[in-house]
C-alpha cells in the first residue's frame, strides 16, 4: 500500500548542519568514544544563580498560560536592560517569544508574502533558510568570503539584488556563524538602502554582549529614520546560558506589525511560563556575572583561533564577536570529513563533532572546505579538541594539501 505524500515544503526544508550529525555522534559515544562537541552554541558556563533560584522557588499551584505577548513585568525589565545599550524602547514595543527562533519565524510570517524575498549576507545562521521556507519566502544571498574576514560585500552588490519582490534585509550582528561585527559605515549603508526601498530590516542581535574589539556595537535600533522598518530579534539563551528555557523577544516600534505578530502569538497561546520566570530573575544577575562570562569567552576565542592557525593548512579569521568561527581546512568535502570524524576516526579514544559550513550557504557548492566551530567549551577541552583535529586532518583520506 502506498504512503500519503509529504508536502513540498517538508521536502525543501534543509537538515540542520548543527544537529544532523547527532545520530552519528551518539553511535560513536555508544562505542566508548569521547566527543568534543564543537558544533553547537550551547554554553557550558553556569546560568545565573538568580534564575536558578527563581525556578526552585516557584510556588504556583497551577502552571497557567501567560499573556500571548509575555508577562509585562518581564518586558518592563527588558526595557531597562536595553537602555544600557542605548536602545530606547517601551514595554509595548516588546513581544516575548518562544526563543529567538520563533521571533524570526513570526517576523517572516507577518512581513512576507509567499514568494517574497529577503536579502541575507552569507554564510548565515542555517535556520534562517528553514524559517523562510516555513513562511513561503525566498532568501537571496549575498556571499562574503573568508579571505575578507566575512566582511559585508560592497553595498552596490547588495542593491543589485533588490527586486519588486524584495521585502527585507536580514543581518546577524555580531554574526553567527562567522563572528563578524558590522561597522558603523556598513550599518549606515544598510540603513540607506532600507530607507530608499522601504524595506524591513530584520536584525538578529542575540550576541551583543560578546564583542571582543574596541569597535562599537551598532544596533539596528540606533539607526535614525527607519524606526518603523526595524525588527529586532533577541534571546536570553546565550547571555545567560539558558538555551533550554526558550525565551526570546521580537522588538519593533511598528505598531501595525506588532498587531500582526500578535495574531500568530495568540494562535500559539503563550510563551513558556517557567522560562519567563527564570529569564526575568536572570536580568537581576550582577554585572560580575556578565563580566566573568565575557572574559571567559575572550580566553576561549584566543585559545581556539591561535590553535587553529597553528595547524598546517588551517586558516581562521579572528572573530570580533559571538562565540563561533568559520575555519578553512585542507579537505575535499566538509560534510564527508565531519561524518568521517564520527564514523571512521578516533585519536586516543576521542573525536570531534563540528558543523559543515555548507549548511550556512544557500548554494551547496560553497563552503565545502569550511567548518563552523563554537568555542562554547572550556579551554582544556578546546585544547584537546584542537589536538584531535590536527591528527584527524593528517589521517583523513581526502586531505588536499
Amino acid at each position: 500500500m502506498s504512503k500519503p505524500q509529504i508536502s513540498t515544503r517538508a521536502e525543501l526544508m534543509p537538515s540542520s548542519p548543527i544537529r544532523k550529525l547527532f545520530p552519528l555522534a551518539e553511535a560513536a559515544e555508544q562505542r566508548g568514544i569521547k566527543i568534543y562537541k564543537l558544533n553547537i552554541g550551547q554554553p557550558d558556563l553556569p546560568s545565573p544563580e538568580e534564575g536558578l533560584e527563581a525556578l526552585k522557588h516557584v510556588t504556583r499551584k497551577v502552571l497557567e498560560y501567560s499573556p500571548s505577548d509575555g508577562f509585562r513585568s518581564l518586558r518592563e525589565k527588558l526595557v531597562a536592560y536595553y537602555d544600557q545599550y542605548q536602545i530606547k524602547v517601551s514595554a509595548d514595543d516588546i513581544i516575548i517569544t518562544t526563543g529567538g527562533s520563533e521571533a524570526v519565524l513570526f517576523a517572516f510570517l507577518a512581513c512576507l508574502n509567499p514568494g517574497g524575498e529577503i536579502i541575507v549576507p552569507e554564510p548565515a545562521y542555517a535556520n534562517y533558510m528553514a524559517f523562510a521556507i516555513s513562511a513561503g519566502a525566498v532568501i537571496k544571498p549575498i556571499v562574503s568570503t573568508i579571505d575578507d574576514g566575512f566582511a559585508l560585500p560592497p553595498i552596490d552588490d547588495l542593491e543589485k539584488l533588490i527586486t519588486p519582490r524584495t521585502k527585507g534585509i536580514l543581518i546577524c550582528n555580531p554574526n553567527n556563524p562567522t563572528g563578524y561585527l558590522y561597522t558603523r559605515k556598513e550599518m549606515n549603508r544598510i540603513r540607506d538602502l532600507v530607507a530608499k526601498y522601504n524595506l524591513f530590516l530584520f536584525s538578529d542581535e542575540v550576541y551583543r554582549e560578546f564583542i571582543y574589539t574596541g569597535s562599537p556595537y551598532i544596533s539596528a535600533c540606533h539607526l535614525e529614520g527607519i524606526e518603523n522598518n526595524v525588527v529586532l530579534i533577541d534571546s536570553v539563551s546565550k547571555r545567560y546560558s539558558e538555551c533550554g528555557i526558550r525565551i526570546g523577544a521580537l522588538i519593533t516600534k511598528n505598531e501595525e506589525l506588532r498587531k500582526a505578530v500578535m495574531k500568530f502569538c495568540q494562535a500559539r497561546l503563550s510563551p513558556p511560563l517557567l522560562g519567563q520566570i527564570v529569564a526575568e530573575a536572570s536580568i537581576d544577575a550582577p554585572r560580575s556575572y556578565s563580566m566573568r562570562t565575557y572574559e571567559e569567552y575572550i580566553e576561549r576565542r584566543n585559545c581556539l583561533i591561535d590553535g587553529l592557525n597553528k595547524i598546517k593548512g588551517v586558516y581562521s579569521p579572528i572573530p570580533m564577536g559571538a562565540f563561533y568561527t568559520v575555519a578553512r581546512l585542507p579537505i575535499d568535502d566538509c560534510d564527508r570529513f565531519c561524518e568521517w570524524c564520527l564514523t571512521d576516526f578516533s585519536y586516543e579514544g576521542q573525536t570531534i563533532l563540528m558543523s559543515p559550513a555548507t549548511g550556512f550557504y544557500s548554494d551547496p557548492a560553497l563552503g565545502r572546505n569550511e567548518v563552523r566551530i563554537a568555542y562554547a567549551l572550556k579551554k582544556e577541552d578546546l585544547k584537546k579538541a584542537l589536538e584531535v583535529l590536527a591528527y584527524a586532518l593528517e589521517a583523513y583520506p581526502g586531505r588536499t594539501e
